[in-house]
C-alpha cells in the first residue's frame, strides 16, 4: 500500500526495513510513494513564496508572483522526481562493487523511504523563515542519512561492515547529484526568466 511504511520508518526504522524487505512492494507503487511525499516541498513552497512571503534576517517579505511561484513549484516536484530516481540508479549501481545484485525495486524503495523526512521538510516553510528551514533541513538531513545507513544491510543483504561503506557511497554520490540539481536549477531559472517580485 502507498505510504504505508511511512510512519514505521520515524518510529521503528529497523523493524520497518525488515518489513519492506520481506514484502517488497511494485517499481509503480515506489514511484507512486516518491510522487505523493513530493508533493510536500512543491505545494508548501508555493504556497510559502506567493502568499505568506520569505524572510531573511530583518528585511522586508519577499514574496514572488503567483505565476513565478508556481513555475518554481512545478519545477521542484520534477526535479525532486529526477532526484529520487537518479539516486536509485547510483545505488543500484554502487550494488555491483559490493557484490550485491538488488532489483530497481529495491533500489528505487532504499531510495524513496531514505529521502522521505527531506521531502517532508517542506512542511517547515510553512513558516518562511530561512534560518528555521535550514535547521529542520539540517533535521531532516540527518536523520535521511541515518535511515539509508539502517537500511543499506537490509534491503542490500550485505553485513553491516561493508553496508556502512557502501551506504558512506551513496551519501558521497547524493551530495554529487544535489550539487548537479542545483546546477541545473540555476540554469533552468536563467533558462525562464528573472522571477517577478510583489510586495
Amino acid at each position: 500500500m502507498i505510504l504505508s511504511h511511512l510512519l514505521g520508518i520515524y518510529t521503528h526504522p529497523k523493524e520497518e526495513w525488515q518489513s519492506i524487505d520481506e514484502k517488497h512492494e511494485s517499481y509503480t507503487q515506489s514511484l507512486s510513494h516518491i510522487a505523493i511525499i513530493a508533493l510536500i516541498p512543491a505545494l508548501v513552497s508555493y504556497y510559502a513564496s506567493a502568499h505568506l512571503g520569505w524572510s531573511i534576517g530583518a528585511g522586508d517579505l519577499i514574496k514572488l508572483s503567483s505565476e513565478t511561484a508556481l513555475t518554481l513549484s512545478v519545477g521542484m516536484y520534477f526535479g525532486l522526481l529526477a532526484g529520487v530516481v537518479a539516486l536509485a540508479v547510483m545505488i543500484h549501481e554502487l550494488a555491483k562493487i559490493f557484490d550485491t545484485q538488488p532489483t530497481y525495486t529495491q533500489s528505487l524503495e532504499l531510495a524513496a523511504y531514505t529521502a522521505t523526512p527531506l521531502f517532508m521538510v517542506g512542511f517547515a516553510a510553512f513558516y518562511p523563515a530561512l534560518w528555521f528551514v535550514m535547521m529542520i533541513g539540517f533535521v531532516g538531513l540527518s536523520y535521511s542519512i541515518y535511515l539509508l545507513y539502517s537500511g543499506v544491510p537490509i534491503l542490500m543483504h550485505i553485513p553491516e561492515d561493508k553496508g556502512f561503506i557502501y551506504a558512506s557511497s551513496v551519501v558521497t554520490c547524493g551530495l554529487i547529484l544535489l550539487v548537479i540539481l542545483m546546477v541545473s536549477s540555476i540554469i533552468v531559472w536563467s533558462w525562464i526568466g528573472e522571477p517577478v517580485f510583489v510586495h
